[in-house]
């Protein structure tokens, strides 16, 4: 039974979604004023994990990630570059989608964007001002907080006081108060031509408005798991329960999941420390995305992933064995008398990583598990005693759960004839006692990004980037 860690009440809950099929899943995606960073990745890889498992355990998952594409720095950042709203946000979405894809993380089903629901936010903005949870200011409306008997139990805080008419405007702020949260911003010349016209004046909306909008709006006023990094706990996904929850009079979300900070080097990622970077810095060194995901596993999502490039290029060699082994699993033939002990470790395994991924998906406790296989199965081939039917079913299983992991990789990657020829000299060398030639062929190949090892069963090869 899969059992998540519930940040609402401190405590491993057994998971249970509304529906006996079907989940539903969301995501605070990214504000998109610049390139998503590294951090930002590790809490889009915890989802991808969390989805995955979720669909590897039978389940539907109807997933929505948002996208914000109006608050404060999206607007300065067009104001600064003197271009649309539109203009400027179109770029980092692009480049937002393709990291994705270079990380293999699967689609959401929906990736709703802040500026084609501004009529839903209407909507519901007014409701809250006729329920008298909200009130207008002088510079916006406001919700306020003091009329919902529950504000602070996601963060677990207890607002004691608030001063009359404590408010603030600014979608990120001082994070140690609770205070009186913007749902829609009167037009000011700071904005620009960034405005709407609507039944609340002219203006636009706040921050944590758009998420409660787009979660009820495309999986209905109740769901079962909503994700994020620590970091929004409070006042972002406090305020959304406020909201939402006095908008609806029904639970927000039956499971909230967050995970921890992605620090390097032992500190905060920050621009001023030099040691931000964005998956496009970890390309530029050569380093394959997958390594950095294969990394964000080592790591169970809810203590900090310490980023280090000794740690990256330690996953890097991790990853390319991996791959080695899936494929030395498709070359070795092997003895013909089946090996029950290989299948019989199979079947642990599963067992083992089944029963660490439904402990609040423990990652780093069900790869262990897989290493354990890997070491015992070249064991066996190494001593010859490994058939191709157990092989075959090692294989299999690796595929399977690399559903969930998706860090394997197959390339089918062809030689040129002229290459093939080479390595059949430099094995004819080698018979003939001719080292120095076949390290000569062996260097040539190398610049071509050929890489050869010598097998007991015979000569291998693989491309390198």
């Amino acid at each position: 039974m899969l059992k998540l860690y519930n940040t609402l009440t401190r405590k491993k809950e057994e998971f249970e979604p509304l529906h006996r099929s079907e989940v539903t899943l969301y995501s605070c995606g990214p504000t998109v004023y610049d390139l998503a960073h590294l951090g930002n990745f590790r809490s889009y890889l915890f989802v991808d994990i969390l989805k995955r498992y979720l669909e590897y355990l039978g389940y539907s998952v109807k997933h929505v990630m948002n996208i914000t594409d109006v608050d404060d720095k999206t607007i300065r950042g067009a104001r600064k570059n003197n271009v649309s709203l539109e203009e400027y946000t179109k770029k980092y979405k692009e480049m937002f989608f393709e990291d994705l894809k270079k990380l293999r993380i699967e689609p959401a089903n929906f990736y709703p964007e802040a500026t084609k629901h501004i009529i839903d936010m209407v909507s519901i903005i007014k409701k809250l001002m006729e329920k008298g949870y909200a009130y207008k200011g002088e510079d916006g409306i406001y919700y306020d907080i003091s009329k919902f008997p529950n504000y602070g139990k996601l963060a677990h805080i207890r607002v004691k006081s608030l001063k009359a008419g404590a408010r603030v405007k600014q979608d990120e702020y001082d994070k140690r108060s609770a205070s009186d949260f913007a749902l829609w911003k009167f037009w000011n010349p700071e904005d620009g031509d960034v405005y709407w016209e609507t039944d609340l004046g002219r203006g636009r909306p706040g921050w944590h408005i758009e998420c409660s909008t787009m979660s009820m709006r495309y999986l209905g006023e109740t769901i079962d798991i909503h994700t994020g990094g620590v970091d929004l706990i409070f006042p972002h996904h406090e305020n959304e329960i406020a909201q939402s929850e006095a908008a609806t009079g029904k639970k927000f979300v039956r499971y909230w999941l967050h995970n921890e900070w992605l620090i390097v080097d032992g500190k905060k990622m920050s621009k001023s420390l030099n040691n931000f970077y964005t998956l496009r810095d970890l390309i530029e060194k050569n380093y394959d995305p997958i390594a950095f995901r294969y990394l964000v596993l080592t790591a169970h999502y809810r203590t900090q992933l310490n980023f280090t490039f000794k740690s990256l290029e330690k996953a890097t060699k991790t990853v390319n064995n991996l791959n080695d082994f899936l494929k030395r699993l498709k070359e070795i033939k092997g003895p013909k008398t089946y090996n029950e002990k290989i299948h019989l470790f199979i079947i642990k395994t599963k067992k083992e990583f089944e029963k660490y991924m439904n402990d609040d998906l423990n990652t780093p406790k069900a790869l262990a598990a897989i290493f354990a296989l890997v070491k015992f199965v070249n064991k066996e081939i190494d001593r010859k005693a490994a058939d191709k039917k157990s092989l075959n079913e090692v294989y299999e299983f690796l595929r399977s759960i690399d559903k969930v992991l998706g860090i394997f990789t197959e390339e089918k990657v062809e030689l040129t004839k002229e290459e093939k020829k080479l390595i059949e000299e430099r094995n004819e060398a080698r018979k003939r006692g001719n080292y120095k030639r076949a390290d000569e062929i062996r260097a040539i190949l190398k610049q071509r990004g050929i890489i050869l090892e010598d097998t007991p069963e015979g000569v291998r090869w693989k491309k390198i980037k």
